[in-house]
């Protein structure tokens, strides 16, 4: 990938302008982090990178971006610009773009995500980078009483930061995200839950969910379960101990995990039942929250006779065919008592020994 970008910044480079590897990607490369996206920004406007590239996926003129396929590789390309005048506590009101990359850093979030790398993967530092990344500290590129307050979501994204560096927060800065985190309450809900995703999914989560209580964001992220919960591995566990169900967007799965995780987590995890009727899954992120060791959940769960109805021995048309009935609504229950006996071990789960109960138990009410 590293290579690719190399290529890129030459191309843009032939054609007459600069460009530069920038943001998440050089930060992490000198922090020897995982990395994926890399971001380019030049000194090309949309429209002459339309003329430099034939892959252009998306272009967002608004804020002078553009997404293009180099060599099988996606990258966002955004020009070098200054924002002007913020809107929502979220968006700028409208852009300029400039001609340097020294005029396009200043607009950044934080100092960490300056540190660019051009063409000849020189590492260009313009306002201490690398010096606060050794430093293990986050600081805004500009004063946080102004940066917060054009962008509240930075308030969160310092704390995302924070938590996945494991770095500390500087002190005029946690003095604004605690004047400025009413802020939050404009943020939508979506670009909320990206973060604090990031923050509950990260190994690091316990000192990401501190900090959220200690800079007094909870009550203003409709969230003040946080200050009781439990520091669980799963992200999926974190969000259903918060009753945020109506707070934030969630999707069908996640909406339908939070709602089992809490259903099941009064029961008894190593019953039979509730084993089979939630899961595996459901059951392991549920003993999080109970310290119920996994091994034994997993090893529990191997040894269930049956683990759904399709592995009971006998189906329903043959039961029909031993009572000698059309299908009909006597069927559910029938299967729903196989089902329990099965579980409780009063009933092998074998045809003949199922044909028998059914004969025994059902035969006669024919």
């Amino acid at each position: 990938m590293y290579e690719t970008a190399i290529k890129l910044l030459e191309k843009i480079s032939n054609y007459g302008y600069i460009a530069y590897m920038v943001g998440g990607y050089p930060r992490d490369l000198y922090l020897k982090r995982t990395y994926t996206d890399i971001d380019i920004c030049t000194d090309a406007t949309p429209a002459e990178l339309h003329q430099i590239f034939s892959e252009v996926v998306t272009t967002n003129s608004e804020y002078g971006s553009v997404t293009i396929v180099f060599e099988k590789v996606k990258f966002e390309i955004t020009t070098f610009r200054k924002e002007i005048k913020y809107k929502d506590h979220r968006r700028p009101e409208k852009i300029e773009y400039v001609d340097t990359l020294e005029e396009d850093i200043k607009r950044r979030d934080f100092t960490i995500n300056t540190l660019c790398i051009d063409k000849e993967g020189k590492q260009i530092d313009l306002i201490g980078a690398r010096q606060d990344m050794d430093n293990k500290i986050i600081r805004t590129v500009n004063n946080p009483k102004i940066s917060l307050k054009e962008d509240a979501l930075r308030i969160l994204r310092a704390i995302r930061f924070a938590t996945t560096l494991n770095f500390t927060l500087d002190p005029k800065l946690k003095t604004y995200i605690k004047k400025y985190g009413h802020l939050l309450k404009r943020i939508s809900k979506d670009r909320k839950k990206d973060e604090l995703d990031l923050i509950f999914s990260s190994p690091n989560k316990a000192y990401g969910i501190q900090l959220l209580i200690d800079l007094k964001l909870t009550d203003h992220l409709e969230i003040p379960n946080l200050k009781k919960a439990k520091i669980t591995p799963s992200m999926i566990v974190t969000w259903a101990e918060l009753d945020a169900l109506d707070k934030y967007n969630f999707n069908t799965i996640e909406k339908e995990s939070i709602r089992k995780i809490n259903e099941v987590k009064d029961k008894d995890l190593l019953d039979n039942h509730t084993l089979y009727n939630y899961g595996l899954y459901i059951c392991t992120m549920a003993a999080e929250l109970k310290d119920v060791d996994k091994k034994l959940l997993n090893e529990k769960y191997a040894s269930l006779p049956i683990k759904s109805r399709l592995d009971i021995a006998i189906s329903p048309i043959e039961i029909c065919e031993i009572l000698n009935k059309k299908a009909g609504s006597f069927l559910k229950p029938l299967l729903k008592d196989i089902e329990d006996k099965i579980l409780d071990g009063h009933l092998h789960n074998d045809k003949d020994s199922i044909t028998d109960y059914i004969i025994d138990e059902y035969k006669d009410q024919n």
